[in-house]
């Protein structure tokens, strides 16, 4: 007897109210940390914690650190997969909801290059592994709460709950910044550097965290496991290594689940973390006046320019851009429910791949700042409105390829191993090009153009997963596995 046919359609385990709490909350915990690491990224630990006397290389060591999580990210996802698969996704999910908060307030302990030496960003580095290895297993585990507990023909919707703590996190994470900001003293510029915010006001962030984590472990004590895996585990599907069934069985569809996130993360992590750079950082004229101000030496020919805006200002456009993120993965959810998951994000890459090609049209500085400004607003609207289009399904497409008994384990290594091809290189990379290219973004968003090309093709040659019922794609028992 096959899987196929093991178990009936089953009501949800759990209220509408807890499988959206549960979901969103903890990838709100989670995104957030990861929004703060990657602000301090960009405004602080170059100087606490990489001063090399070399502003890109200071700025490509805290980026290498930063993109160091995306390999732990893997490992996460096999480890927290094992035990998701084989005892269920609660306690998973409160581990991984632990590891990540505790890393968190560690880091804002931390002692500095100051204090320590190079010690200390040996330790940021396994504190930043350590945020990696949780968000390993936290995407999947809170997609498998949405889409296990979701009514049917609404799956897609639910799927959308967890992928709304990115747009959240990134808000709340950057308000708290702008706070500090202007709660301290600080002097006028583009920079937030003020002597206060590098002495302590960096940390406040990053312990505020706990508040949240307390929060996100009362929500998901109270859940309980989906009927769709306790029925999983009566008909025998449940594997005792199903990491090494998913790898065994079903492993194109790890090969496509990884490229269909591609463009995903890239554009995410040049939307986040690059364009906060490139949008911050000063243009040379003024770096030179700087420069000669300060009566320091100025190597125009070694200097990377960028647009100039001020940390606030840039940020608040951000923050703008990310509310039409939000609003765009809550509308993503039931269209993917209506025309498919695959036709639908087919389209938005193809628009990913246009918007890559237009990034010197918004991106380079004009003769008029208020125009300038225009420009690069409707750049970052535009570009986290097809962010929160691709990302939206996600959290119901990549489950849906997989059946319940390795469900965890093969959505979160396609998830997290594409995050080492996508989000571990691309500040990296966006960086060596934006260099390579004197200081403009074009390069960048041929790079961006170039990954949506990969994902359209894993799109061509995948399934369309709309009508993929759980309840009846169990997995093969044990007695039948051969």
């Amino acid at each position: 007897m096959t899987a196929t046919a093991a178990a009936p359609a089953s009501a949800p385990a759990n209220p509408r109210s807890r499988v959206i709490a549960a979901s969103l909350v903890g990838t709100t915990i989670e995104f957030y940390d990861f929004y703060v690491y990657a602000t301090a990224a960009v405004l602080v630990f170059p100087i606490l914690f990489f001063p090399t006397g070399n502003d890109t290389t200071a700025l490509l060591s805290s980026f290498a650190v930063f993109g160091a999580a995306m390999v732990a990210r893997p490992v996460g996802a096999v480890i927290f997969g094992h035990f998701g698969d084989r005892f269920g996704r609660k306690a998973t999910l409160v581990a991984s909801l632990l590891t990540m908060g505790i890393a968190t307030i560690v880091i804002g302990l931390l002692p500095t290059f100051d204090d320590i030496g190079w010690w200390a960003a040996l330790l940021l580095l396994v504190l930043r592994l350590a945020q990696g290895f949780a968000l390993g297993g936290e995407w999947s585990g809170a997609a498998l709460v949405a889409t296990e507990n979701a009514p049917k023909g609404r799956r897609a919707w639910y799927g959308t709950f967890p992928q709304l703590g990115a747009p959240i996190g990134f808000i709340i994470a950057n308000s708290v910044f702008l706070a500090i900001y202007f709660a301290l003293p600080h002097p006028d510029g583009a920079e937030l550097r003020s002597a206060e915010f590098l002495a302590w006001g960096w940390r406040v962030p990053f312990l505020f965290s706990a508040v949240m984590v307390i929060v996100g472990l009362w929500v998901r004590l109270k859940l309980v496991e989906s009927t769709t895996f306790t029925a999983a585990e009566k008909s025998g599907a449940v594997r005792r290594f199903p990491v090494g069934e998913v790898v065994r069985r079903h492993w194109r569809r790890l090969i496509l689940g990884t490229f269909i996130m591609l463009a995903t993360y890239v554009l995410f992590y040049l939307m986040t973390s690059f364009t906060l750079s490139y949008g911050t950082k000063a243009s040379t004229d003024a770096a030179q006046a700087a420069a000669d101000a300060a009566g320091e030496p100025f190597d125009a020919a070694a200097y990377i320019p960028g647009l100039g805006f001020g940390y606030t200002d840039f940020v608040i456009m951000q923050i703008v851009g990310v509310v039409f993120f939000g609003i765009f993965t809550m509308l993503s959810g039931p269209l993917a429910d209506r025309v498919g998951r695959r036709l639908l994000l087919m389209w938005v890459t193809a628009a990913i791949f246009v918007f890559g090609l237009l990034f010197n049209v918004f991106l380079l500085p004009q003769v008029d700042p208020m125009f300038t400004g225009a420009l690069v607003q409707a750049f970052l609207i535009l570009g986290f409105l097809l962010m929160g289009a691709t990302f939206g399904p996600m959290g119901a497409v990549l489950p849906e390829l997989f059946p319940t008994n390795v469900r965890y384990s093969g959505s979160a290594i396609s998830y997290n191993v594409s995050s080492i091809l996508g989000a571990a290189v691309a500040p990296l990379i966006a960086v060596a090009l934006w260099a390579a290219a004197g200081g403009s973004p074009w390069l960048v968003g041929i790079y961006l153009s170039t990954m949506a090309v990969l994902t359209f093709v894993a799109l061509w040659f995948a399934p369309e997963t709309k009508d993929v019922d759980y309840d009846a794609n169990l997995g093969r028992p044990a007695a039948d596995a051969r």
